[in-house]
């Protein structure tokens, strides 16, 4: 089998290393893929976007039970859980063969196989035990990923205990759960099986849910998951699973009490580890922490010519940041002379519940640790004449800014659609846009977006609205 040689090599096919290589082609390098199951990784087969179908559908779900506020009368709705997983299956599908169909357009050779660091420039690719190829490289790039983190005695078991592969295609629909963890991960899949109409508890050891959000967005989000009919446990831990024929006895310790809960089925959704195993990182000068590769802001690690992106890497585990990890690493191999490093802080963060939450930037909390004085301003949906009109009138936007330059710090949203709503205030954070800018933006009427416009006169008490 002889050697075949690489102007770079990605280890890694998921959103991370797909764009990598896509980058990697365009700046004329011969680029070389590996993959040991489906391109377009965890994210476009087992994670943001399949779920995505799945809370469009709950989403739709939750419409249909609301049809007289809208002036409907129509007769009762149900769904086919097989149909609705099988729908989310196609959509993923469907993006897997796109990603395949630009590693062709862009001349990107994929080797379907485990890929393992043989020694100096070199990656070792295997498919069921059995050489497939050579590759040889000045440039290696991993991009492996992660798995989800499982907790000790209470391991996923794909039929009663879950992780987030199993709750994206249930052979039949629960009637209740437990989710422990209140993440992004954790917070979909409850609002999803509440929209679908499970009961759901979630349990979070930290004092608040979706922990990395402003306080006031959890807080509100909170609010609206129990008037939802979620039980929410904070400042809970899970202690034990005792697994029946086909149902869980949870045992969950609030304030030092312990109560036992019986469900149909467990989420486990506590956080990820990195896939740092089996890659051929011994003997090598590459640092792992608490099992993610340590790198600099353009994805270096500590040995020569090897480099790492995406949940391999530091928080956050996004595949946004991923995407824009890949591309700033490859352009600095390529030389190009206006490569900024990663700034995490101009990264969005977003949880597609109901009500969605999205922020970026700095929380209050964060600001005033960082010994900013800052001018905060919040302005809720209900004051927005589309968001009334929408029947979206659940909804607040805050936004954080440094009282002395008028740089925006931060932005943090709860509400329909306010997902799609960040990317204003990402822009602003990446010009480095102050108070005046966006005072003076026009921002359309009538749209929600406007309520990030009062969100910013509103910290410096100009507000129009309210």
């Amino acid at each position: 089998m002889a050697d075949q040689n690489f102007d770079i090599v990605i280890l890694g096919g998921g959103p991370g290393g797909y764009v990598a290589a896509i980058r990697a082609a365009q700046l004329g390098m011969k680029t070389a893929i590996v993959e040991r199951d489906q391109l377009g990784g965890i994210c476009l087969n087992w994670g943001c976007i399949p779920t995505k179908a799945l809370l469009r559908t709950s989403e739709i779900n939750h419409l249909l039970h609301h049809l007289p506020d809208f002036g409907f009368a129509a007769v009762e709705s149900r769904f086919e859980i097989d149909k609705v997983v099988k729908r989310s299956r196609a959509v993923a599908k469907q993006l897997s063969s796109g990603v395949a169909h630009l590693m062709r357009k862009n001349k990107v050779t994929v080797f379907d196989g485990t890929g393992k660091l043989a020694g100096k420039q070199t990656l070792a690719v295997e498919k069921d035990g059995k050489p497939v190829a050579t590759l040889l490289s000045p440039h290696i790039v991993l991009a492996t990923g992660a798995r989800a983190r499982q907790l000790p005695g209470i391991e996923a078991d794909g039929k009663l205990i879950w992780t987030y592969r199993e709750a994206m295609i249930p052979p039949v629909m629960p009637k209740s759960l437990l989710v422990i963890g209140s993440g992004a991960i954790g917070i979909e899949f409850a609002s999803f099986y509440r929209d679908m109409g499970a009961e759901v508890t979630v349990v979070e050891v930290l004092p608040r849910i979706l922990p990395v959000e402003d306080e006031e967005i959890s807080a509100f989000a909170h609010k609206a998951f129990e008037k939802q009919g979620m039980k929410i446990l904070v400042g809970a831990a899970v202690k034990g699973a005792k697994k029946g024929r086909d149902s869980v006895v949870v045992t969950v310790e609030v304030g030092g009490k312990s109560q036992d809960i019986t469900v149909d089925r467990v989420i486990s959704a506590v956080g990820i580890v990195g896939n740092v195993e089996d890659i051929g990182l011994e003997g090598t000068a590459v640092k792992v922490d608490r099992t993610h590769v340590v790198v600099d802001g353009y994805g270096r690690t500590g040995e020569p010519g090897i480099y790492a992106i995406g949940d391999l890497t530091g928080p956050p585990w996004l595949a946004h940041k991923a995407s824009h990890e890949g591309v700033i690493c490859v352009e600095k191999i390529a030389g190009l002379n206006d490569v900024h490093p990663m700034d995490v802080t101009n990264i969005p963060g977003c949880t597609y519940c109901r009500p969605q939450v999205a922020s970026v930037g700095l929380t209050e909390a964060r600001a005033k640790e960082a010994g900013h004085e800052v001018k905060v301003g919040k302005f809720p949906f209900i004051g927005n004449g589309k968001a009334i009109a929408m029947g979206e009138h659940e909804g607040l936007v805050k936004t954080v800014f440094d009282a002395k330059t008028g740089e925006l710090l931060g932005a943090h949203m709860i509400g329909a659609e306010v997902t799609e709503l960040i990317q204003g205030y990402t822009i602003a954070r990446t010009l480095e846009s102050t108070e005046t800018e966006l005072m003076n933006t026009v921002f359309p009427h009538p749209t929600i977006s406007e309520t990030m416009h009062e969100a910013v006169l509103a910290a410096y008490g100009r507000a129009l609205h309210i």
